[in-house]
């Protein structure tokens, strides 16, 4: 069965190896969603897998595969599909406008596949150094995504998001290193001292001073993948520069990436520790994140900044769950993570359409989507209204459940701060993109596609992401809720 999740990493290749062969955008678009949608289907059956037996592994654990690893590939996968989707709408429309030149279109397709690639290998193992190097692998990556469309702000923005990363993730190295120092006391080959499962199983064992600042360490270097606060800073930049469809696998996927890393650390330390220090570390890291998001969700006019800035708060929402602790906090936040990189996509994708109709990101430049495109202005405004976590959409289910963990720890303080932040983001958000769905409508706009297969591409997506916030909202599946008390076991 390891071939399974092997092949769920490789399969975004597909449209990497339609980028070398070919420059039409439709055509290496159309490879890169059967990838995507490959990926989906074999990362569906390994879950599958998993949640019948135990988890699935090689030798030496550099391939792992268990119910935490299955729920965040799967989310993943998701959101590779519909970023797929909506790359070759974006992609097409671009390089018949001429902004993209059938080099940039290649260089789009090739750098893809393997940014999904890495991503979906980095929550496919159990070795904490093997991770280090696929996030960092999939950084690199993306960082080629951000200055695509050739504008001098991209250029600085993916210059920004390179120092910042590097930073990051030298940190992130430190504390791996830290953790594993912390286990050399512990009987075993050297290689189980950087497996997840084992340090798990014998974190009893662990040096506690080295696996406290370890932790800490991390949680700093993997918290700039994530974009945590005060570690965000490249993070506005880089997804308002990078193309729509790629600003939702930053924002949709890769920051689930870090996040996966975090919560593997934290369920590392609170062996040792306990649930306290790591539980208030994170607290500090996702208040911190929900009120600079909030600040600067006020009155931004770059709505694609806008979104960025949502995902920093959304992100420190997710700290926030996992600080709060229990079952109800680890449960919300896991909800959220795929809550969120649906939501966002969608919201990101929507965005895209905008952009290539309006031929701008500043949103008092922007009216009347609603009048002059009905389908992208609903999904923006629909779109806003879930991921601020209105009812009945799955955000609004998942941060309930955060709060409700927040009072079982009897946290009455910092849920009403939360609640209050949670105020100032709505007014903030939906000022801005209200005023983008319903104001004054510009005549001379139209749909920016050409041809059924564009529209459909463009379309598809936001229809589909709009139906799974909602369906999130009113109803957990089964199948989903019990590899969601999976992954919780494997936290707490």
């Amino acid at each position: 069965m390891i071939v399974l999740p092997i092949a769920a990493a490789l399969t975004p290749l597909l449209g990497t190896a339609a980028g070398l062969l070919t420059a039409r955008a439709r055509v290496a678009g159309v490879t890169a969603i059967i990838g995507g949608a490959l990926c989906l289907v074999l990362t569906i059956g390994s879950a599958a897998v998993v949640m019948a037996g135990r988890p699935i592994q090689s030798a030496g654990s550099l391939v792992y595969l268990d119910g935490l690893g299955a729920f965040f590939a799967l989310t993943i996968a998701v959101v590779i599909l519909l970023s797929s989707l909506g790359s070759l709408s974006y992609l097409a429309v671009e390089q018949r406008r001429g902004v993209l030149s059938p080099r940039r279109v290649r260089v789009y397709f090739v750098v893809f596949g393997l940014f999904a690639t890495g991503m979906m290998a980095a929550v496919e193992t159990a070795n904490l150094g093997l991770l280090f190097i696929l996030v960092e692998a999939a950084t690199l990556a993306s960082v080629v995504l951000v200055p695509i469309e050739g504008r001098t702000s991209g250029l600085e923005a993916g210059w920004r998001y390179v120092v910042v990363s590097s930073m990051g993730i030298t940190m992130a190295l430190a504390g791996t290193l830290f953790v594993f120092y912390a286990a050399t006391g512990i009987p075993g080959a050297p290689e189980q001292h950087l497996a997840w499962a084992f340090l798990v199983r014998h974190a009893g064992s662990l040096q506690a001073v080295s696996l406290r600042l370890g932790f800490l360490l991390a949680v700093v270097g993997y918290g700039t993948k994530v974009g945590l606060v005060p570690m965000h800073t490249w993070l506005p930049d880089a997804h308002a520069e990078a193309p729509s469809p790629a600003s939702a696998m930053l924002s949709g996927a890769l920051l689930n990436v870090g996040m996966y890393a975090i919560i593997r650390f934290v369920a590392i330390a609170n062996g040792r520790l306990g649930p306290a220090y790591a539980g208030h570390v994170l607290l500090v890291f996702g208040f911190l994140s929900v009120i600079v998001g909030a600040l600067f969700m006020i009155r931004r006019r770059d709505f694609k900044r806008l979104f960025a800035y949502s995902s920093v708060e959304h992100m420190g929402i997710i700290a926030i769950g996992l600080g709060f602790g229990g079952l109800l906090g680890v449960y919300g936040a896991l909800l959220h993570v795929l809550n969120h990189s649906i939501g966002k996509t969608l919201l990101f994708l929507t965005g895209g359409s905008v952009v290539l109709a309006y031929g701008t990101r500043r949103s008092d430049r922007i009216g009347g989507v609603v009048s002059s495109l009905p389908l992208t202005g609903a999904a923006l405004l629909v779109g806003s209204l879930a991921i601020l976590g209105s009812p009945p959409f799955g955000l609004f289910l998942s941060e309930f459940t955060i709060i409700r963990a927040g009072l079982a720890a009897t946290y009455p303080g910092l849920v009403g701060l939360f609640l209050l932040l949670l105020v100032v983001i709505f007014i903030g958000f939906l000022r801005t993109t209200s005023g983008m769905a319903l104001g004054p409508a510009e005549p001379r706009v139209g749909s920016p596609y050409s041809g059924r297969l564009e529209r459909w591409s463009a379309h598809a997506p936001v229809v589909l992401g709009l139906g799974a916030v909602l369906l999130l909202g009113l109803w957990v599946p089964g199948w989903l809720n019990a590899l969601l008390l999976r992954s919780v076991a494997l936290v707490r």
